[in-house]
């Protein structure tokens, strides 16, 4: 008998099942992840603001390995720099990111996903330019990006979370 009650938990014995499909706004750019987030967070800084037009930007970090553009090519946009921010070259979607000099995740916008209903936002990062009256439900928060030594034991927390099934249904 298969059944994954917990995709994080090493004693389980059966490979995780989370595959997930989604794409742009106009669906010239699909996309697929193939295991859960390693992490989910908010993050409240101008430039997210900006990018997303909204009080905060969402992202799932996806290990590298599990996730795939499946169907055309997005193109780099927003500023350059070290990360590399990803949209649809026909709606100009922000899809994705790929943070700079980190190669064994991608930063997925989960509104990306056809099923997005999942997710929550685990901790939410510069809280100091946030918008007064924006809130989130995340465990943790940060005025600033989270101490380097944090992201360990958050990791592990946000894998309790799933402990049975996605925190957010």
């Amino acid at each position: 008998m298969n059944t994954t009650v917990n995709p994080h938990k090493a004693t389980d014995t059966t490979p995780p099942s989370f595959v997930r499909e989604g794409g742009c706004r106009c669906g010239a750019v699909r996309l697929r992840i193939s295991a859960p987030p390693l992490i989910t967070m908010a993050c409240h800084c101008t430039g997210c603001q900006k990018m997303s037009a909204s009080a905060y930007s969402l992202s799932a970090a996806i290990p590298s390995a599990a996730f795939e553009v499946t169907k055309g090519e997005p193109v780099v946009g927003g500023l350059r720099g070290a990360s590399k921010h990803y949209f649809c070259g026909q709606c100009m979607t922000w899809m994705f990111t790929r943070p700079g000099g980190i190669d064994f995740f991608v930063n997925l916008r989960p509104t990306m996903l056809d099923e997005p209903s999942w997710f929550v936002p685990y901790f939410e990062t510069w809280t100091r330019e946030k918008l007064a009256w924006a809130t989130t439900p995340a465990a943790r928060s940060f005025e600033a990006l989270p101490p380097e030594d944090s992201y360990g034991e958050m990791i592990a927390g946000y894998a309790e979370s799933w402990r049975d099934g996605p925190p957010g249904g």
